[in-house]
């Protein structure tokens, strides 16, 4: 069989001893990178990584500029690079990156007298959606508020202003000790949830003899938040009854709200990866990154997060701290989940999936340098605790899992007001009252999911074609921050993708 001539993307010529091979290869293969070429000696997954020159058994794998692990055993020029002969240094003896974290980004347009069509809240906050909330302070009243969603939703369809019925119940709320760690993030989630302002008026249902008492979350009566307690009502059936009354009262108050222009500062836009493949930190992620650096540009607030997914790069995000505090806190977090994940028997490397490794991500430091480009190149201005609100203008770091539910769960919590979703694998998610937009880091998983992806960044090789789609990119987020549904919204995603991060003994 003759040999043919694969496309080579190399991140970073000048110092990468790998490339990513862009179709299946074989042995004789020529994969022409453009200004060089190597033959395969190895077959080759399409979108794997191929050695560029020989790596000695012990020396670093650099992809991105940066080191993404060592050589296990000797790897020959043009030979398949993965998991089979690559591993993780230890942590201590990392020098950190081999080049800087790469020039700031610089609108070439003021952007501060931008503005998107949304809703001006009584409190003066700025939302993108009008929903109608019920959440459950505990597992055994989630049930209840879905048939309260479900029967209201029925009621009103077509209601003026409205949105949508969004229940969110979760598996939390009793079994736990109060003020604990756990006790504390599942307050500060669930009052996050209650009180957003894409929430034009929320419902909170109770058991009535749960840990997780309504004043845990909402120590005082707040304005469009009532309580109902299934206990005192007598039952299911009564409070789905007076649960889609009060609902009712609701609806009636948004026909009176309307969209108005709202500087585009007044925006939080959330960053989110999942089902990541060796395309994202050169497609996707990038151009996310411009778009995040353009809100920035504008006054706006981003939120990155996904701790473990920025472990192997927090050193990048570490250069951009507005401060020593800030970058103090970032290496607080990191020293953390070490001790977390030693605590529970793993380590932050067992966290790239299957898919992920299929998709030809070796080790979490490759994961985590693609990852964090979505935080674009603004300084860092802020780092805070899980579902902690985010007030700061700029770049700010949320401490959140990996798992795309939780991690969007606490920023939601924390105030986004729109999220951004990339994916190499097809990840379908949906984070309601904030709508998500999905983008793709190739052309072909897009037209094969054309259904539930929003954005198409599969072109965006290299920095120019970035700066292009990620402004392309910024536009869609303030169409969507304007009303126009994204395709999760559309399929009804995001009822059940409310999942507090669960932390410590359940009793």
């Amino acid at each position: 069989m003759s040999s043919q001539t694969v496309p080579l993307i190399v991140a970073r010529p000048a110092t990468d001893n790998v490339g990513i091979v862009m179709a299946d290869v074989a042995i004789g293969d020529v994969l022409d990178a453009g200004d060089s070429a190597v033959v395969a000696t190895t077959d080759i997954p399409s979108a794997h990584k191929v050695s560029l020159r020989p790596i000695a058994a012990g020396d670093v794998v650099v992809k991105y500029g940066q080191v993404i692990g060592e050589a296990t055993e000797p790897i020959e020029s043009g030979a398949h690079v993965h998991v089979h002969n690559v591993g993780l240094l230890d942590l201590s003896t990392r020098g950190g990156s081999t080049t800087g974290s790469g020039a700031r980004f610089e609108s070439a347009t003021d952007l501060s007298m931008r503005s998107f069509d949304g809703y001006r809240r009584s409190d003066g906050r700025a939302a993108t959606r009008n929903y109608l909330g019920i959440v459950p302070t505990v597992n055994c009243s989630s049930t209840v508020s879905k048939l309260i969603a479900q029967a209201a939703s029925a009621a009103y369809a077509g209601a003026p202003g409205l949105d949508g019925i969004v229940p969110l119940p979760h598996d939390q709320g009793c079994a736990l000790a109060e003020h604990t760690q756990g006790d504390d993030v599942l307050r500060r989630t669930l009052h996050g949830y209650a009180t957003h302002p894409n929430f034009a008026g929320v419902l909170v249902v109770s058991l009535g003899c749960e840990v997780n008492q309504p004043e845990n979350f909402l120590p005082t009566e707040l304005p469009g938040v009532t309580r109902l307690t299934i206990q005192q009502l007598g039952g299911t059936a009564a409070t789905v009854a007076e649960g889609v009354r009060q609902i009712g009262a609701m609806v009636e108050q948004l026909a009176e709200l309307s969209r108005e222009p709202i500087p585009i500062a007044e925006l939080t836009l959330g960053l989110q990866c999942g089902g990541s493949d060796a395309y994202s930190g050169l497609t996707a992620n990038p151009t996310l990154g411009v778009a995040a650096d353009m809100l920035v540009a504008a006054g706006g607030r981003v939120i990155l997060g996904e701790t473990p997914e920025i472990f192997g790069a927090e050193h990048l995000l570490r250069s951009r701290a507005a401060s020593a505090a800030i970058a103090e806190r970032l290496d607080e977090r990191i020293a953390w989940w070490l001790e977390y994940t030693e605590a529970n028997g793993a380590v932050l490397d067992n966290n790239p999936s299957k898919g992920n490794r299929a998709g030809g991500i070796t080790t979490i430091w490759e994961k985590s340098l693609g990852a964090v480009l979505k935080g674009g190149t603004s300084p860092l201005n802020d780092v805070v605790d899980y579902a902690a609100p985010v007030t700061a203008p700029g770049l700010t770091f949320m401490d959140t899992p990996g798992y795309d539910p939780v991690s969007a769960t606490g920023m939601v919590a924390g105030g986004a007001t729109v999220l951004a979703f990339t994916t190499g694998r097809g990840s379908v998610f949906g984070s309601r009252p904030v709508p998500c937009l999905k983008v793709t880091t190739t052309s072909g998983l897009y037209r094969r999911m054309e259904g539930d992806m929003d954005f198409d960044a599969g072109s965006a090789f290299g920095h120019d074609r970035q700066l292009e789609l990620g402004a392309e990119l910024f536009e869609s987020i303030i169409e969507m921050a304007s009303g126009r549904p994204s395709k999760s919204e559309q399929l009804g995603f995001g009822t059940e993708e409310i999942v507090p991060w669960r932390i410590g003994a359940v009793l």
